[in-house]
C-alpha cells in the first residue's frame, strides 16, 4: 500500500436518451426535442451526461435517438506498407526514439491520423420549436480538459454533486445558441444568436415555452471561490434572441441536483432553487460520534447489487440533505417571484396539461446505507399550480429489499403521470406480486385512474390488468390508447388495445411477439403534440375512408439488414399501408418525427409532414422535410464530414455461421484504397459486447444496415483505420439459453464459437492476417475479451479490455442479466470470471479502467485484482489507471492518452507480433511510435496534469497521473 495523498476525483457519464418517454417493448414516437448527428450513446437527466454501458457496435452520428436540449454530447500513417499496417522502418525508428513507459510517463498523444479525427470540431445539436416553425442550433465543443474532471465531488446516496455549482458533477454545456426560422421551402433563414449574457457562459437546460416564443436556459461560469459558479436560470425572446436573467436577484441560485426546473405556463416556471436561508455546508466531526452499525436481526432476505457512492454515515445524509434541498419558486417573466411549499429534497414537478395542478415528488428519511436514493422513501403529492396543498397521493417505505430478478419493480403505486388526452387525470401501476418477478401470480400488475381532485367518496378506478410487467401507455382520447407489458425471462412482448372511456368495450391483444424476434416488430405508434404540450397518438384519416389509422414507425429490420419503413395502421382491422421507406440500395434513411401536428381531429393522410434523416455509407447524415402528397423532400441540413480523410472507407456486413448452426453477422470496415488482392492481409482488431437471447432463430437475424454512416466516437475501434487496421466491428456474440436453460451456463463455450467463427470468416476473406488479430471491448466486452484470451488463445495475439468486472464472485446478486446469486448458480459463476482462469492467459492484455467508475460491477478494483492475478501468473500484461475518470472516459487528456496506449499495444503486440508465454522483463518499455510535441506536452501538463500515473512492482506512481501497471 503507498502512501499517496488521496484526492477528490470526478466523472464524466456519456449520454443517451431514446426516442420516446418510455422503455416500452413497442415503443411510441414523439417528436424530440433536440436532434444530434454526433455520436451519442447514454441517457441524459437533468443535463447531465451519465454514463451507460458501452455496446459493441459504434455509435454513429446519424440520429438513433433524440437528444433533449438540456443534455450536452492525410488518409493513413502506413509510411506506404505493402499490407497496410505502419512499416517496420518506421515503427523500428519510433521504437528507438521511445521513452521509458512506466517511470514518470505523461499524458501522451496518439498518431496525429487519429489525434485529427477526435479533434474535429463537433457538430451543433438541433431543437425544433413546439410549433415547428423554428430551429435551435445549439453548439458545443470539444473534448472537455482534465481541469474539468477534477473538481471535487461530494459522492452521496448513488449521486455525485459538484458542491460549487449545486448540480450533478461533470456536466457538459453548450457555449452558444442560434435560432433559424424554418421556411416554406424547407430553407433556413438567418441566424439570429441569442445574446446578453456575458463571454465564456456555460449553458444547460434549454427548454422552449409551451407557445414557442421565449427560451429558458441556466448559465454558468467557471470561477474559483465564486458564486459566480452556481447556476442562474435565463430567459430569451425567440424573436430577437434577447436574453435576461429570470429573477431580479442576484442571490436567487438553480439547484440542479434533481430537477430543475420547468414551464408550467406560456409565462411562468417552477424552479428548483437553493433555500436563501441555507448556510455553510456541515463540517465532518473530527470524532466519530460511534461505530458504523447495520443489522438485520429480523432476519430479512435482502439482496442487493454493487451499488457504488452509497451513504456512509450521518455526516453523508447531512450533506445529502444540504445539497439536494430544494425551495420551489414560482418566477414570471413579469419578475413576479413567488416560494411555493417548504424546503424539501424535491426529485420531479410535473404540471398537469390544463397547468392547474402540480405533481410533485420528493424523497426523505430514513436513508439508507445499501442502496441510492432511488429507493430512498418516496412521498407523491397533488398541489395546485401556485402551490396550495391538496392531498397526498402516496408515501413509500424504504425499498432496500426489491428481488434482484429482472423485472422485480418496487411495491405500491408506481408510474405516476397525468394522462397525455385530458386536462387533469392521473393514472398509475401497483404491482400484485409484492414487486417479485419470481411470484407466480394474476394479474400481476394493474393500472389505476382517478381524477386530480375526485369527488367524495369515489375512489380509483381500475382501467386494466395485466399478467406481464407494465411497460406504459400511448394515449388518444376515450375511444383509444395502447398498453405495453413485456416479461425480460421469456422475452414476450405484447401490446393491449383498450378504451378508456368505455367499459362496455373489452380489452384486445393488437400485437404479441417476442420482443427478440426483430423481424416481426410492427414499428412504433408516432405521437402528435396537442395544444396543451403532452404528446398523444397520432390518428390519421383517409379521405372517403372510415377507419382508425395510426402511424407505425419502424426499423424494417430484414435478413439483408434494415430497411425502416411508416405505415399506415389501422387500428380495427390490422391492414396496413406502406406509405414510406427507406431507399436500400444506397442510403439509409429513418423517419425522426412528426412535423404535422393538427390541433384538433385527426390528420389527413395528404397533409402528412415527417421529419426525415439520410446517410449513406460514406455520407454523414443530413435531416429533410418531406411532405404529402408529393412526398417531396427539402433538406434542412448540410453538415460537413466530420472525418474526410475517412471518407472513402470500405464498409460491409458479413453474414458467416456458428458451428452449431447459429448465424451471424458483423460489420467489417477496410481502409480508404485497400485492395486485398494487391495489398495483403492486413492486421485486424474485432471489437464486440456479448447478447443474451432465447432462441437461436432470434440470435441469429440481422440486426443494422450496411448503409448507415460509420459513426467513429473519441475512442471508437473505427480510429484505427486511420492506422490500416480491418475492423470487424459488432461481431454477434449470442449467449443462447433455449426453453428453461440458463444462458449463462454455457457461456465460455458460446463465446469461444462465436470468436472461433469470426475470425475464420475475416480470414477466409483474406483481408486479415490469422497471426495479426486483436480483440476488444468495454465494459461486458472487457468482460469478453480476458475470458477469450483464456480460453481461446488461438484466435488472438492479444487483447484490450477497457471498464471491466473480471472476478464475478464479487457481484455476488447478479450481473448484467444474471439473476441467480452466487450460492445458486456457483459454478457458473466461477467458469465465467477470467480471473479464475488469469494462469491460462498468455498473451498479452490491456487494462484500462477509470479510477472513479460509478458503474455498479465494475468497481475500478477489478482490474486491479485482476492484473495482479496475471502478474502472479508470468502473464504479459499492462493496467492503465486514469484518475477523475469514471465508467466512460471523458477528458481530452485521458482519451487521448487510451488512444496512445491502444495504438502502442496494437503496433507492439499485433502488427509486430512480439508476444511470448513468458513476460519480457523490458516489456514495460514503450514501444509506440509517437511522441507528444514540446508544445502540446506543456499544454497537457498545465490543463490538469503531468501525464499517466505509473506504478508496477517497483516505483509508485502519482495521484494527478493515470497509473499504469506493466
Amino acid at each position: 500500500m503507498n502512501d499517496r495523498m488521496l484526492v477528490h476525483k470526478v466523472y464524466h457519464r456519456l449520454s443517451l436518451l431514446s426516442l420516446t418517454p418510455y422503455t416500452l417493448p413497442f415503443k411510441p414516437v414523439q417528436f424530440p426535442s433536440a436532434l444530434s448527428p454526433a455520436s451519442i450513446r447514454a441517457r441524459p437527466l437533468n443535463g447531465t451526461v451519465r454514463s451507460l454501458r458501452t455496446t459493441a457496435v459504434m455509435a454513429t452520428s446519424r440520429l438513433r435517438n433524440l437528444v433533449p436540449v438540456h443534455a450536452v454530447a492525410s488518409e493513413d500513417g502506413s509510411g506506404g506498407a505493402s499490407n497496410g499496417s505502419v512499416s517496420s522502418t518506421a515503427a523500428t525508428t519510433a521504437l528507438e526514439d521511445e521513452e521509458d513507459s512506466t517511470l514518470g510517463v505523461r499524458y501522451r498523444l496518439p498518431p496525429q491520423e487519429i489525434k485529427d479525427i477526435v479533434d474535429a470540431p463537433p457538430l451543433p445539436a438541433l431543437s425544433f420549436s413546439p410549433h415547428r416553425d423554428k430551429i435551435l442550433f445549439l453548439k458545443r465543443r470539444s473534448l472537455p480538459p482534465l481541469a474539468e474532471l477534477a473538481r471535487p465531488e461530494e459522492k452521496l446516496a448513488g449521486v455525485r454533486i459538484d458542491g460549487k455549482c449545486n448540480t450533478r458533477t461533470r456536466m457538459s454545456f453548450y457555449t452558444g445558441i442560434g435560432i433559424h426560422q424554418l421556411l416554406p421551402d424547407g430553407t433556413l433563414g438567418p441566424e439570429i444568436e441569442v445574446h446578453g449574457f456575458p463571454d465564456g457562459a456555460k449553458i444547460n437546460f434549454v427548454t422552449w415555452s409551451p407557445d414557442g416564443r421565449h427560451l429558458a436556459f441556466s448559465i454558468r461560469f467557471d470561477e474559483e471561490e465564486s458564486t459566480s459558479s452556481k447556476l442562474k436560470v435565463w430567459v430569451a425572446q425567440v424573436e430577437t434572441g434577447i436574453a435576461r436573467p429570470l429573477f431580479k436577484s442576484d442571490e436567487i441560485f438553480l439547484n440542479a441536483v434533481f430537477d430543475n426546473f420547468v414551464w408550467v405556463n406560456d409565462s411562468s416556471l417552477l424552479v428548483c432553487t437553493i433555500p436563501l436561508s441555507r448556510g455553510d455546508p456541515p463540517k465532518k466531526p473530527w470524532v466519530p460520534f460511534g461505530p458504523k452499525i447495520q443489522s438485520n436481526e429480523q432476519k430479512s432476505i435482502i439482496q442487493v447489487r454493487t451499488f457504488q457512492d452509497l451513504l456512509k454515515d450521518e455526516y453523508d445524509q447531512d450533506l445529502f440533505d444540504y445539497y439536494a434541498t430544494t425551495q420551489l419558486v414560482l418566477a414570471s417573466l413579469d419578475g413576479t417571484v413567488k416560494e411555493i411549499g417548504p424546503p424539501a429534497v424535491y426529485t420531479s414537478m410535473d404540471p398537469s396539461p390544463d397547468h392547474k395542478y402540480l405533481l410533485i415528488s420528493s424523497i426523505h428519511r430514513p436513508y439508507s446505507f445499501i442502496v441510492p436514493c432511488g429507493r430512498f422513501p418516496k412521498k407523491v403529492d397533488l398541489w395546485t399550480a401556485d402551490g396550495k396543498f391538496i392531498r397526498e397521493l402516496c408515501d413509500l417505505p424504504l425499498a432496500e429489499d426489491i428481488p434482484i430478478a429482472t423485472n422485480s419493480v418496487r411495491r405500491g403505486m408506481r408510474s405516476i403521470n397525468w394522462r397525455a388526452d385530458k386536462p387533469s387525470t392521473l393514472y398509475w401501476v401497483e404491482t400484485q406480486d409484492e414487486g417479485d418477478a419470481k411470484v407466480d401470480v394474476s394479474p400481476r400488475d394493474i393500472i389505476y385512474t382517478q381524477p386530480a381532485e375526485p369527488l367524495e367518496g369515489e375512489g380509483p378506478t381500475i382501467l386494466h390488468k395485466l399478467d406481464l410487467r407494465y411497460g406504459g401507455i400511448s394515449w388518444s382520447d376515450d375511444s383509444l390508447a395502447l398498453v405495453y407489458e413485456s416479461w425480460y425471462k421469456t422475452r414476450r412482448t405484447r401490446t393491449w388495445v383498450i378504451s378508456p372511456g368505455s367499459n362496455d368495450v373489452s380489452p384486445r391483444i393488437l400485437f404479441d411477439r417476442s420482443s427478440e424476434d426483430v423481424y416481426s416488430d410492427p414499428g412504433s405508434p408516432m405521437l402528435r403534440r396537442t395544444p396543451a404540450g403532452t404528446y398523444v397518438l397520432a390518428k390519421v384519416k383517409k379521405e372517403n375512408e372510415e377507419g382508425t389509422y395510426i402511424l407505425l414507425n419502424g426499423n424494417g429490420a430484414t435478413p439483408e439488414g434494415n430497411i425502416p419503413f411508416l405505415d399506415l395502421f389501422d387500428i380495427n382491422t390490422g391492414n396496413k399501408e406502406r406509405i414510406w421507406k427507406s431507399d436500400k440500395e444506397k442510403y439509409y434513411e429513418t423517419v425522426v418525427a412528426l412535423m404535422s401536428d393538427e390541433k384538433e381531429g385527426d390528420l389527413p393522410i395528404d397533409h402528412l409532414k415527417i421529419l426525415t434523416s439520410k446517410e449513406s455509407k460514406t455520407e454523414n447524415t443530413q435531416y429533410y422535410i418531406l411532405s404529402w402528397p408529393e412526398k417531396k423532400a427539402f433538406q434542412i441540413t448540410n453538415f460537413p464530414h466530420p472525418y474526410p480523410q475517412l471518407a472513402s472507407l470500405q464498409k460491409e456486413m458479413v453474414k458467416y455461421q456458428r458451428k452449431d448452426g447459429v448465424q451471424l453477422t458483423a460489420t467489417l470496415y477496410l481502409p480508404p484504397g485497400y485492395d486485398p488482392s494487391r495489398d495483403g492481409p492486413l492486421p485486424c482488431l474485432v471489437w464486440s459486447y456479448p447478447g443474451e437471447f432465447k432462441s437461436k432463430e432470434a440470435a441469429g437475424q440481422v440486426r443494422g444496415s450496411p448503409n448507415e454512416f460509420a459513426g467513429i466516437g473519441p475512442t471508437s475501434a473505427l480510429l484505427w483505420l486511420a492506422r490500416r487496421f480491418a475492423i470487424l466491428s459488432g461481431p454477434t456474440i449470442p449467449i443462447i439459453g433455449e426453453g428453461d436453460d440458463e444462458a449463462n451456463d454455457r457461456y465460455v463455450e458460446q463465446l469461444v464459437a462465436s470468436a472461433e467463427a469470426a475470425v475464420e470468416e475475416v480470414v477466409r476473406r483474406g483481408v486479415a492476417h490469422p497471426n495479426k488479430i486483436a480483440v476488444g471491448g468495454h465494459s461486458y466486452g472487457a468482460f469478453m475479451t480476458a475470458n477469450l484470451l483464456a480460453h481461446a488463445p488461438h484466435l488472438f495475439s492479444c487483447g484490450i479490455a477497457r471498464s471491466g468486472a473480471y472476478n464475478r464472485t464479487l457481484t455476488p446478486f447478479g450481473f448484467q442479466n444474471e439473476d441467480r446469486t452466487l450460492w445458486e448458480a456457483t459454478s457458473t459463476y466461477v467458469k465465467m470470471s477470467p480471473f479464475m482462469s488469469a494462469n491460462k492467459i498468455k498473451k498479452p492484455i490491456l487494462l484500462i479502467h477509470g479510477e472513479e467508475d460509478s458503474n455498479p460491477g465494475t468497481l475500478t478494483m477489478q482490474s486491479d485484482r485482476f492484473f495482479n492475478a496475471l502478474k502472479g501468473h508470468g502473464a504479459l500484461c499492462r493496467l492503465v489507471i486514469l484518475p477523475y475518470e469514471s465508467h466512460g472516459y471523458a477528458s481530452r487528456e485521458s482519451i487521448m492518452h487510451v488512444l496512445w496506449e491502444t495504438d502502442r499495444w496494437l503496433q507492439k503486440y499485433c502488427v509486430s507480433h512480439t508476444s511470448t508465454v513468458n513476460v519480457d522483463p523490458d516489456a514495460s518499455k514503450d514501444d509506440s511510435g509517437t511522441v507528444s510535441t514540446d508544445s502540446e506536452s506543456k499544454a497537457i501538463a498545465a490543463s490538469g496534469g503531468s501525464g499517466p500515473e505509473v506504478s508496477n512492482t517497483e516505483h509508485e506512481g502519482f495521484d494527478s497521473l493515470p497509473r499504469i501497471n506493466c
